[in-house]
């Protein structure tokens, strides 16, 4: 299981900025006591003293101080420290210096295991990544409506595409419950608006939530990128190139709308090299295309294209544009 650098550095950050405020309400609350009841800054002082002496006893610096009594006289100091809070009105927890995650102590991190609480932030962060698959807020399987395709079934299959399309719902919901070293790469095919970008949100958002990287582009994006990388058209190559890297080691990339490009010998090379690599590496792809298989054909290599058919699992989407009726009904 990959994590995304880019996403770990933004869900980092995010950490870091909720440990500062919550260090700076507790400050807040502490200077607020300071200021109604004076007599506990001094109690603070003294406390502070009091772990100077059991250091010093410690390391052998002291011999007379004796242990327990330091340890009675912090104890002391701590009763009349929150005898002095509550007289001033403040409740007994109000000073409590509790952390916001128990199990890390709010660094993140167990020895070198990430801390639940950093890997929720990590969640929010590739979600806010995905944003713009995630267009509706409203792209679970759960809102995914057979109802919209037709159940007439066709001259040619006998099969209706309600029911063709119940095989492919049924196909993401297995992998993306299941996505993991072994799972497929996918390749959706079929006319627009039948709801191959929404299943691929719906795909993308389980990944996601199961901790894996997923990285989401449109195709003409991801080609311009490398084509701006190679001919170094951009006065920030290096966070160009990290992007580039993104695409290439994330757990599961979702290539958006093959085949809306320009077909030109760089965007064959890069989309190879793409498809290649990450079969390579063991990495999922899952790409989206309008066109059909024939056409494709006349547009890609041959190495292309028997990578597509031969290490993707083709879903191909069947019926009539479902945003129409949408709209209509």
């Amino acid at each position: 299981m990959g994590l995304d650098g880019k996403i770990l550095t933004r869900a980092k950050a995010s950490h870091e900025e909720r440990r500062r405020q919550h260090e700076d309400t507790f400050m807040r609350r502490l200077e607020k006591v300071y200021a109604e009841a004076p007599r506990v800054r001094e109690l603070d002082t003294e406390l502070r003293v009091t772990m100077l002496e059991l250091v010093g006893v410690a390391l052998g610096s002291d011999s007379v101080i004796k242990v327990e009594d330091i340890r009675q006289k912090n104890l002391d100091l701590q009763k009349e420290r929150q005898n002095e809070i509550n007289r001033a009105g403040f409740p007994d927890n109000y000073l409590n210096e509790d952390y916001m995650c128990s199990i890390c102590n709010d660094t993140g991190y167990l020895k070198s295991k990430m801390c639940v609480c950093l890997k929720e932030l990590y969640k929010e962060e590739q979600k806010v990544s995905l944003s713009s698959l995630f267009k509706l807020g409203e792209e679970t399987f759960d809102n995914f409506d057979l109802s919209y395709y037709d159940d007439t079934p066709s001259v040619e299959t006998g099969i209706s595409p309600r029911r063709s399309m119940d095989v492919v719902y049924q196909t993401c919901i297995e992998y993306a419950r299941k996505f993991g070293d072994r799972s497929l790469n996918l390749f959706f095919n079929g006319a627009p608006g039948l709801g191959k970008t929404f299943l691929s949100a719906c795909i993308a958002r389980v990944v996601a939530d199961n901790g894996f990287s997923v990285v989401y582009d449109m195709a003409t994006s991801i080609f311009t990128k490398f084509e701006d990388a190679k001919f170094q058209r951009t006065d920030d190559l290096e966070g160009l190139r990290n992007e580039i890297k993104r695409y290439m080691e994330c757990d599961l990339l979702i290539i958006d709308d093959l085949g809306t490009e320009m077909t030109t010998a760089l965007t064959i090379s890069t989309l190879y090299e793409i498809i290649n690599t990450r079969l390579v590496t063991g990495r999922k792809t899952l790409v989206n295309s309008n066109l059909t298989l024939g056409e494709l054909h006349r547009r890609y290599s041959e190495q292309i294209m028997s990578r597509l058919e031969g290490e993707y699992q083709v879903l191909t989407f069947y019926g009539d544009d479902i945003r129409k009726k949408r709209n209509i009904l």
